[in-house]
């Protein structure tokens, strides 16, 4: 499929954006305690066995993610309603920037998600409620948006038979 100059432009621009208002600090993984040696290693322990690992993550960072997930979320769950009342996500809007969010947003929210359960499987504790609880409330908000996109997807397919394009093509089912 063939993208056009515009859509290429604000997609850069909206990852450019993106990345800017995040910085890295906050797509670092949760850091793990440093290698114990021999004689650290005991108490380092967990009852079961496994050795401890500590996940960090700055009020700050908890900001951002709440933050971007403020934005992402709501951007995916009216792409979702919009899907299965039209059988097509939305539409491109100026310059291809909607769209550009929308392909962001579908992105992010389910990587903030397998970030989530990351977490969880290798610490055994979730996500920090975060200052105000916000990043508690984005993670709960973000597990709920990504389970109605599976229902949608399973909506779509049995009322539509098909999935639309990312990018709609000339001719396409979604094309404008």
């Amino acid at each position: 499929p063939k993208l056009d100059t515009q859509t290429m432009k604000a997609s850069a621009i909206a990852a450019v954006l993106l990345v800017a208002a995040v910085g890295t600090e906050a797509f670092v993984a949760p850091s793990l305690a440093p290698r114990p040696t021999l004689r650290s290693a005991a108490s380092m322990r967990k009852p079961g066995g496994a050795l401890a690992l500590r996940a960090e993550l700055s009020d700050k960072n908890a900001l951002t993610l709440a933050g971007i997930n403020a934005v992402a979320i709501p951007v995916m769950l009216w792409s979702e309603w919009t899907l299965k009342s039209t059988g097509c996500g939305l539409p491109a809007g100026p310059g291809g920037a909607l769209g550009a969010l929308e392909g962001v947003s579908y992105l992010f929210v389910p990587g903030f998600v397998a970030y989530s359960i990351y977490t969880k499987v290798k610490t055994g504790k979730g996500l920090p409620a975060g200052p105000y609880g916000a990043l508690g409330a984005a993670e709960g908000m973000a597990y709920l948006a990504v389970l109605a996109g599976i229902v949608v997807l399973g909506f779509q397919l049995t009322d539509y038979g098909f999935l639309p394009e990312a990018v709609p093509t000339e001719g396409g089912k979604c094309s404008v």
